[in-house]
């Protein structure tokens, strides 16, 4: 599927805490095309006509499942990038898309024995997929989930909305349990399960290294760091 440009509005903007949006994207054209796990490009240049060269801009997972009218993203306020985005951008602001781009889950991979660990916004990308009818697809899936708190848990009802009634959730909370633990996470699934990681690069990086060290396949150990 090639990349297109959607000239697109912003539909609301979330704000649940501090440093961290959520926006909504209508399309002013085309219809969205894309599948579970990919992301877009985001240019927030007002001069830019959708004809020239593609101006600057930055990556972001769509947590919205294909079919929807509307794309979501999470964005934290991190570097210059983002900082702008928080200062200019409003409801009603009109932005480029760039879409789409990554097979996160057009690889091939096992669907019998499926572990999605993430950190943070890194379950952006999941949610594209938990709520996407191929994940009806999954006979086995179960979910770990870091947060700092349960306060920063804001996925909760997307989450009972899954398309799969059999996924099994655990959030783990640094506060009272500490950080997500990989060993554990691997003494509870084994070397057998495929492993999908998302989240701050350096956990995406330690936990891939750790899967592998214990004996688990390469091929079975697939991760969104287009970052």
């Amino acid at each position: 599927m090639l990349a297109k440009k959607y000239k697109s509005e912003i539909l609301s903007i979330n704000n649940p805490f501090e440093g961290i949006y959520t926006l909504e994207f209508k399309s002013l054209g085309r219809t969205f095309k894309y599948q579970p796990g990919q992301f877009l490009h985001l240019a927030i240049d007002e001069e830019y006509d959708g004809i020239g060269q593609w101006p600057e801009s930055r990556c972001f997972s769509m947590q919205s499942a294909p079919g929807e009218e509307t794309i979501r993203i999470t964005y934290s306020v991190i570097g210059d990038f983002t900082k702008e985005m928080e200062s200019t951008l409003s409801v009603g602001s009109e932005v480029w898309l760039k879409l789409p781009y990554g097979d996160l889950f057009q690889q091939n991979h096992d669907k019998l024995n499926t572990v999605f660990i993430a950190g943070g916004t890194g379950i952006t990308p999941y949610l594209s997929l938990f709520n996407h009818y191929t994940f009806k697809e999954y006979s086995n899936p179960k979910v770990y989930l870091g947060f700092r708190s349960e306060n920063y848990n804001n996925y909760k009802e997307e989450l009972n909305n899954s398309c799969n009634p059999n996924i099994v959730t655990h959030f783990i909370y640094q506060d009272t349990e500490g950080i997500l633990n990989i060993n554990k996470i691997i003494e509870e699934n084994g070397i057998s399960a495929t492993y999908y990681i998302s989240g701050p690069p350096i956990m995406i990086r330690s936990f891939k290294q750790k899967l592998i060290e214990k004996g688990v396949s390469k091929e079975k150990v697939l991760t969104d760091d287009w970052e």
